[in-house]
């Protein structure tokens, strides 16, 4: 339950307090001391419309205990024992205050990620654009999309590691910006490459990035066996990390940002690069974790599989943009109504003059060629069917086999942007570092 906080009443014990201590001061210096207080309590409920609590505690902690020491100078000889107790209580229940003021935020209406008109600009490239989604409190949300989407500039946002152009996200009530330590303490990270040392051993890697996090040595200790052994690798916790195999050294990096226990774990592309056996075991992992451990999981990959397989909800994103979001389930609904169907179309003398007649046709709403002689297509309306069959017969092809399918989330992703996925990832065009790099000829 969110903190209940009685301004009313907080100002009246705090004010008995005060004028306590006001009763021995001189009238000029209590009109001052009374001015003061009710200005910086004024600001700082101002401020916290704007999430920053710690601007009203900042401006306690560094001013009344110079209002103390001024209050000890004046009446030293007379209440000085009194004075200093009543001022340093009232310092007290400020300081109680402010931090429930900041308490009182976190998920009121159940979403631990609230994303609000979020956007990142690059110079003049816009790598994220104005995008809004919110996560709830222990599920699995996932963010779908080709390479260079914004995926990753998205996940560097809500992990602090990386400012917003404009708009605001928030963890767990806290601000990525203006609360960014509070946010770290509240996440995990599993970023696309692997932040492990081989040469240390699995226990060895877990205490070193424990120790990162000031945790204390018998809890970490006992934290690394929990972890290696929910992920089957405590009778290697000696072993060289090196000699790993890629599926076990993936399940040491998820572990790796689970020590400081988040309430939140960040996945970039999970399972890029696995071999099929190792991707089965990383997504049975993120499955047992958020259903045992109520974790929260946004995970980013353009592998369709991890999204069906994973996700609770998808956000597909494209050039910046979140242009779907939905369960998986309910986005295939997009194509998979009583007007629309996909096709598997196998010709065997399939030439481009046939696939260009099929791609002109008014009912097609996309083709993909699978193989040499195989099409996947999209259509619409009662008629699809045979206008196909019979553009094919018309062109001399001969149609070897022909089936109606179920639509996958890379036949939603190209029916909502017209494009594969796979086409964004060869559109974007590897960098070379000259700097460590092989020599490079030079030109006469």
């Amino acid at each position: 339950m969110p903190f209940a906080f009685d301004v009313s009443a907080f100002f009246e014990v705090a004010q008995d307090g005060v004028d306590a201590a006001w009763g021995r001061c001189p009238k000029a210096f209590g009109a001052v001391f009374n001015f003061f207080h009710y200005f910086v309590a004024v600001a700082g409920f101002f401020v916290k419309e704007y999430y920053d609590a710690y601007t009203y505690v900042a401006c306690l902690g560094y001013f009344d205990p110079v209002l103390c020491v001024l209050v000890f100078w004046f009446w030293f000889q007379l209440r000085f024992g009194y004075i200093v107790l009543v001022s340093n209580f009232y310092i007290l229940l400020q300081y109680i205050a402010a931090d429930n003021i900041q308490r009182g935020y976190p998920m009121s209406n159940g979403n631990i990620i609230e994303v609000k008109n979020l956007t990142k600009i690059f110079g003049k490239f816009t790598a994220v654009d104005d995008i809004s989604f919110s996560v709830k409190k222990g599920e699995i949300f996932g963010l779908l999309g080709p390479n260079g989407a914004g995926k990753s500039t998205t996940l560097r946002m809500l992990s602090t590691l990386s400012q917003p152009t404009k708009g605001t996200a928030t963890i767990g009530g806290y601000d990525t910006v203006k609360n960014d330590m509070q946010v770290r303490k509240l996440i995990g990270i599993v970023s696309e490459k692997m932040i492990i040392y081989n040469r240390l051993t699995a226990k060895e890697n877990l205490y070193f990035f424990g120790s990162l996090f000031n945790i204390p040595k018998d809890t970490l200790n006992k934290r690394i066996d929990e972890l290696l052994e929910l992920v089957k690798l405590t009778k290697f916790k000696n072993a060289q990390v090196g000699t790993f195999s890629t599926g076990m050294r993936q399940r040491m990096n998820v572990i790796r940002a689970l020590l400081n226990m988040p309430q939140v774990l960040y996945l970039d592309e999970p399972t890029l690069g696995l071999d099929p056996q190792s991707s089965v075991e990383i997504r049975e992992f993120i499955k047992k974790l958020n259903q045992e451990q109520g974790t929260t999981v946004v995970l980013t990959t353009h592998m369709m599989v991890d999204a069906d397989m994973l996700c609770d909800r998808i956000a597909i994103v494209d050039h910046g943009k979140i242009i779907a979001i939905d369960t998986s389930t309910n986005l295939k609904k997009i194509i998979s109504g009583a007007d629309t169907m996909i096709l598997n179309l196998e010709i065997a003398n399939l030439t481009p003059d046939i696939l260009s007649a099929i791609k002109a046709l008014d009912c097609i709403d996309s083709v993909t060629q699978e193989t040499a002689a195989q099409l996947r297509i999209i259509v619409h309306g009662e008629d699809a069917f045979d206008a196909i069959v019979d553009l094919v017969r018309k062109r001399g092809g001969k149609i070897t086999a022909m089936s109606n399918l179920q639509p996958t989330l890379e036949d939603v992703f190209l029916h909502i942007t017209g494009h594969d996925v796979r086409d964004s990832v060869a559109e974007k065009v590897p960098m070379t570092n000259r700097r460590f790099g092989a020599p490079q000829a030079r030109v006469r």
